[in-house]
């Protein structure tokens, strides 16, 4: 296997970096002074711990410009989108610091036969994640903080083709003045990080991927008697009542298919539309998706990039491919341009149906898949009938009634009512079924590699 390997820009073809993999005595030496690291970090307090993550996300704000630049680079994504996530993760960061002390708080219970219970979460250790490419900025804050506040050590596999950000992230938590070594980043492939899921150093796992991969780490880590939390694909549904407002509902829907290039985990994918509204919205929503434009995401005309690699790109088109074969219909797009890049155009299939990639997986770019219901309890039907189960949407005036169906019925992480939306620092994230387990964000993301412990003080 090569030694080393190169980042590329999607939008151009165009080598950006080359990088060399760590030898695994290096890998394992990281692994050694993140431990020692973190022996130092766990005993500082909440407050101290918080000043440093504050910190971070001004160091995030202020190094922006520089850092959305590069993830622009490296996967494709809007510049404007590329900074909209550095804002977020800053946000994290704030929010992180400010309610760590109620979230990791001690809490005291009377014992049923007298006596004081205390429960603490301690830090359990060395965490390590391993990051995909969609969002390479926002996925590694997203558990990286969490668990430097509850006061692990953190390490990074972050995906290959976005080897620079993960290093400037890096570049920026030392800036902030966190300790030396408690967040590092990983150069590795993939036979050393199975070593360093098995290091005995390591007392956490945690991946974002596809569902295949999910399956791997999570069998590796259990026999290793690992702690894991997944956060995995998901082909997530959005309904379309008879009440909404078509062109609010069609907003909502082409925005949440085409944001991030389509390459994103909760996107909008399935469209289910009620019988009732089925035809003006098709209308309308095939007009708005054709009517994208995909250019360079430097500039401030294109609705959308290039995906991030060629096959990524080849594989969406085949699935593309499949459903028509199995009886799918193209609307709009559909077609690989030609010229540099690896571009994809907004996509609507209809006469989508079980038995078709367009319905049974997920597509990863920016393809729609309508389907029409016959009323909204046949939705929900359509909506659960899938294995994955991250999140999905309602589009309806009556937000009750809504409220009701996502509380009662929706077999999904999160439900967004009348909008897209993508992770709220307060809200907590993550999915059932082939879309993993665990959650991330809103306090719960903190205590999930904590060791809650129990002190039973006796009378």
């Amino acid at each position: 296997m090569p030694n080393t390997f190169d980042t590329v820009n999607p939008a151009t073809g165009q080598r950006i970096s080359t990088y060399t993999y760590m030898s695994d005595t290096e890998a394992d030496a990281a692994v050694e002074k993140c431990h020692a690291a973190h022996d130092a970090w766990r005993h500082r307090s909440l407050e101290e711990r918080g000043a440093i993550i504050s910190r971070i996300g001004e160091r995030l704000r202020a190094r922006s410009d520089e850092l959305a630049a590069l993830m622009t680079d490296e996967m494709g994504k809007l510049l404007k989108q590329s900074k909209q996530e550095i804002e977020l993760c800053a946000a994290i960061c704030d929010w992180s610091a400010k309610a760590a002390p109620k979230e990791l708080a001690h809490e005291e219970r009377e014992l049923p036969e007298g006596g004081r219970g205390i429960i603490t979460h301690k830090p359990m250790g060395v965490i390590y994640g391993i990051q995909p490419w969609n969002y390479p900025v926002y996925q590694v804050v997203r558990y990286s903080i969490a668990n430097l506040m509850a006061g692990n050590g953190v390490l990074l596999k972050h995906a290959s083709s976005v080897t620079g950000t993960g290093k400037l992230l890096e570049e920026i938590y030392l800036e902030a003045g966190l300790p030396d070594h408690l967040f590092t980043v990983l150069i590795i492939d993939h036979d050393q990080s199975n070593a360093i899921i098995e290091h005995n150093r390591v007392r956490g796992v945690t991946l974002t991927g596809s569902a295949v991969a999910g399956r791997t780490v999570g069998a590796r880590a259990a026999k290793a008697l690992k702690k894991t939390v997944l956060e995995l694909g998901s082909n997530d549904a959005y309904i379309v009542l008879e009440d909404a407002d078509i062109d609010k509902a069609v907003r909502i829907c082409v925005n949440g298919r085409i944001y991030n290039n389509g390459e994103t985990c909760i996107a909008a994918k399935r469209f289910i539309v009620v019988d009732a509204v089925y035809d003006v919205f098709r209308e309308a929503f095939v007009k708005a998706m054709g009517e994208v434009s995909a250019g360079d995401p430097t500039g401030d005309e294109a609705g959308m990039g290039p995906m991030a690699r060629k096959d990524l790109r080849d594989d969406l088109h085949e699935q593309v491919e499949g459903s028509v074969e199995k009886g799918a219909e193209i609307l709009c797009g559909g077609r690989i341009p030609e010229g540099e890049g690896y571009y994809y155009p907004a996509t609507v299939l209809g006469n989508v149906a079980p038995g078709q990639p367009a319905y049974d997986d997920e597509l990863f770019g920016p393809v729609a898949s309508l389907i029409r219901a016959t009323d909204a309890d046949d939705a929900m039907r359509i909506a659960n009938d899938s294995r994955f189960g991250l999140g999905g949407g309602i589009i309806t005036e009556d937000r009750d009634r809504a409220v009701e169906m996502a509380t009662r019925h929706f077999d999904t992480g999160m439900v967004f009512i009348n909008g897209f939306g993508l992770a709220k620092p307060n809200m907590p994230f993550g999915g059932v079924k082939d879309s993993g387990y665990g959650r991330e964000h809103g306090g719960y993301g903190m205590r999930e590699f904590t060791n809650t412990q129990s002190v039973m003080v006796m009378n």
